[in-house]
């Protein structure tokens, strides 16, 4: 049988079970976590939220980010950027309340339009947006020692980062299809955040999931700092 030069081969997208590396992050919505169990569960990282805005630290920050360590699992901390703080205020609370540990993995920097904020509806521009998450990033690579990763949501990244901050990390999140078909200019993402309704043993009720973009020895080297997509 022989095929035309011209066929077009259909090949299915990704789905979350052709990665091999998955994570998860969590604030204090997940209440007590039995981190050992988490674990062994095969969890490969978690991030964990710490901040929000200038003013704001999730309640369960310390305990989650000292039981993770303990139980061996790799961890880092996110900041949810706020648009009614300026950000040199935001890189000043994140500063305070998240410790210098050289075994944390790199710190994420959460941009999404705060639509869940009752006192807070700004919509900055474009330009002023990237250069408040260049300050941002700057300054938080200089102070912990690592280049900051960006989590993007489907409609914030649509209406300021298409195109933008070639280069940086990014983790996206697409719970309906993968990435590549809805993020405009951003197949180089690193993590795809790709479900809230996972479920992990050791923790109660529903949990985010994520999944790293390449082989398990791929992520042992980019938690080692020498791997960047």
């Amino acid at each position: 049988m022989f095929l035309s030069s011209c066929a077009v081969y259909d090949f299915p997208d990704p789905t979350p079970e052709d990665f091999a590396v998955h994570g998860i992050d969590i604030s204090r919505w997940q209440g007590d976590i039995d981190w050992y169990t988490v674990k062994r569960s095969g969890v490969a990282f978690a991030w964990i939220k710490a901040t929000e805005g200038g003013d704001h630290v999730d309640p369960r920050f310390a305990e989650n980010w000292i039981a993770a360590r303990e139980a061996g699992v790799p961890r880092g901390a996110y900041h949810f950027y706020y648009f009614c703080r300026p950000v040199e205020e935001q890189i000043a609370w994140v500063k305070e309340v998240i410790p210098v540990d050289p075994q944390a993995i790199p710190l994420v920097l959460d941009m999404e339009w705060n639509a869940h904020s009752k006192t807070c509806q700004k919509r900055p521009g474009r330009d002023q947006v990237l250069r408040d998450m260049q300050i941002f990033l700057d300054e938080m690579e200089r102070h912990y020692g690592k280049r900051p990763v960006i989590y993007s949501s489907v409609d914030f990244h649509r209406d300021r980062l298409v195109g933008a901050l070639r280069g940086e990390q990014f983790w996206l999140r697409s719970v309906a299809t993968y990435p590549n078909n809805i993020y405009d200019q951003r197949d180089d993402w690193v993590f795809w955040q790709y479900t809230a309704e996972g479920r992990v043993p050791g923790i109660r009720g529903d949990v985010d999931r994520n999944a790293f973009f390449g082989t398990r020895s791929q992520f042992a080297d980019w938690l080692n700092g020498k791997l960047k997509r």
